[in-house]
Formats: structure tokens, sequence, C-alpha cells
């Protein structure tokens, strides 16, 4: 019972990442990504800050700093460069090659053996993004793909190092720090790069509390919790049902289609979350018994 609450808590963060798309295009300003990384990170997590009132040990900075420079300042940063510059379909699909790298990493940063199952679930789930919401009108930007891949990367390596680099504190304070040096970092990088951030509108305020307070304070103290929990080849193919959340809120809020394909791929979508958890819960108990 505590294992299945421990899936349903960390899998309703990608859930609500899959709004992230739909926010950015509809609700913010367009052309700044940075800053709109900046306005996501920082306030959340400095509120955090407020709510444990603890700051990270000395000799754990380097650490907290890395951390929140993979799974925020670069993450974030080209997440938002390919949702202004790719089709929805074409960002997701490319960032959902995550799981993948979270794989091939964790052998060299965890030891942990690459399974068959692991590998195909992986694999599956970026086939079944594919056809969820790719279609022949997609358009490669070069910009935008070198971006998603980026974010990928970049937040695959971050997944893998909260694990190894495990801080002595709750996930909501490891949540607190790393979005205040994420946000820190992108402070300055904003500041000089995007000038000019309009007065931000009423609705950009709505688009920017929830993209902060719910889509990064909560979503990422779940994220991290479950990394703890569960590990990370396990949790990483949870990261394939955003992609699946943001074709069913454009098809409930947008009014896209959504045809026999789409459906094909949703299913193979779930399947390939079904596969990564036997695997992940595979790899856990096998090393338990090392």
């Amino acid at each position: 019972m505590a294992r299945l609450r421990d899936v349903a808590l960390t899998a309703s963060a990608p859930v609500i990442w899959g709004s992230t798309y739909i926010v950015t295009t509809q609700l913010l300003p367009s052309d700044f990504p940075l800053t709109i990384g900046l306005l996501r990170a920082l306030p959340a997590g400095l509120i955090l800050l407020l709510f444990v009132r603890r700051l990270p040990p000395r000799n754990r900075l380097g650490h907290i700093f890395i951390l929140g420079a993979l799974n925020f300042t670069l993450f974030w940063a080209a997440l938002f460069v390919s949702a202004y510059r790719l089709p929805g379909g074409v960002a997701a699909t490319l960032g959902a090659t995550q799981p993948l790298i979270v794989l091939l990493l964790s052998r060299p940063a965890l030891g942990l053996r690459i399974k068959p199952a692991g590998l195909y679930a992986a694999l599956t789930g970026i086939v079944g993004v594919g056809l969820l919401i790719l279609g022949p009108q997609a358009r490669l930007d070069p910009i935008g793909v070198a971006a998603a891949l980026i974010g990928a990367l970049s937040m695959g390596a971050g997944t893998v190092l909260t694990r190894r680099w495990q801080m002595p504190a709750s996930p909501l304070t490891v949540t607190a720090w790393q979005l205040t040096a994420g946000g820190l970092l992108l402070l300055p990088i904003a500041l000089l790069l995007e000038p000019g951030f309009p007065m931000p509108t009423t609705i950009n305020i709505a688009g920017l509390l929830w993209l902060g307070l719910i889509g990064a304070a909560l979503t990422y103290f779940l994220w991290f919790r479950g990394i703890a929990r569960l590990g990370p080849t396990t949790v990483t193919s949870f990261g394939f049902l955003s992609p699946l959340t943001a074709v069913l809120l454009g098809w409930l809020l947008l009014g896209q289609a959504l045809g026999p394909i789409q459906v094909i791929g949703s299913a193979t979508v779930l399947f390939s979350v079904w596969l990564g958890q036997r695997s992940g819960l595979r790899t856990i108990s096998s090393a338990s018994t090392r």
C-alpha cells in the first residue's frame, strides 16, 4: 500500500508538468524563456525556504548548485526555448528521450544494471509519444531540437545525481534548496540576455503562479521524494505521462484532434509506464539483496 501511494504521488508530478506547454503558449509572454524560468524557480524556492527555515550545509553547496543547474537552470531554459521554437509534439517527443538517458546514466553513476525490460520500456515510450503527438506537418527547427535534447540530458543527469547525492534533509527542504539555487543561477543570465520583460498581466500572473507553486514547488517535492523512495530508473518512466497529459489538455481545452493513431499512442505510453515500473521494481529488489 505504501509503495502504491508513493507511485501515485510521484506520477502526479509529470501529469501536472503536462500543463506546462499549454500554460506557456496560452498565458505567458513569448520570447522570454530565461525570464519565465527565473520567475518560475526563484519565488517558489524562496517561499519554500521561508517555510522549511533551513539552509543547506556548506559542504553540500556545490552539489546543491550543480543539481539546481541541471534540474532547473539548464533544463527550464532549454524547455522554454524548445516550447517557443517547436510544435508541442516535436518538443515532447525529443524530451521523451529522458528515461532512456536516465537508464544509461544509472549504470556508471549508480552501478545499476541495465535490464532489457527497462530499455524496452524506454524505447516503447518514445515510440508511443511519437504516435501520440507527431504529425506530418511537424517542423524541425535546429535550435529548438538542440534545446529539447539538451533539456532531456540535463534533467536525466539531474535525476540520477539527485539519487547519488542524497541530502540529509526532507524532500521538501531539498526542493527548496534546488529551486533557489537554480533561480539564483538564472537571475544574472536572464537580466543580461532578456531585458525588457513586459509588465505581467493578470493572465500572466495566473500562469506564473501555476507554474511556480504547483508546477514547481509541489511537483518537484513529489518528484524528489519519489526518487529517494523508488529510485531514478523507476520514477523516470513516469515522464511519458507528461506529453500524454499535454495531448489530453489540448483535446479538452483547445479542441485539438484526437484520432485513432493518438489513441494507439496513448495505450503505448501507458504500457511503457507499466513496464518501466515492473523493471524498476526488479532493479530495487536486486539491489536490496546485494
